[in-house]
């Protein structure tokens, strides 16, 4: 049995996207324009995010599984926004 409570399995896929945010200002800050060690975490936390997500569905059961996956294409929609303008930032103007 998972030892804590539902709500803070719920609440990964957030805190990741929120920690997406984080990184790139930082690292934009730490490392310039356009470094490859600022984008490898980004490459790899949305993944992350959409995996969270289809486990969360994958041990919901009965009519739970519509609210998770509701709560799944709300949230991926939203993180792959953020996503995309945290790689966005983190170029900078390397494309110029």
């Amino acid at each position: 049995m998972f030892p804590y409570p539902e709500q803070y399995r719920q609440a990964i896929p957030p805190l990741i996207t929120a920690f997406m945010v984080f990184w790139s200002l930082l690292s934009r800050f730490i490392f310039g324009d356009s470094s490859n060690i600022a984008f490898y975490p980004l490459f790899i936390l949305f993944p992350i995010v959409t995996l969270l997500h289809g486990q969360l569905i994958w041990q919901a059961r009965g009519m739970e599984r519509l609210d998770q996956s509701v709560y799944a294409f709300i949230h991926l929609s939203l993180s792959f926004v953020v996503w995309t303008f945290s790689l966005m930032h983190v170029n900078g103007s390397g494309f110029s």
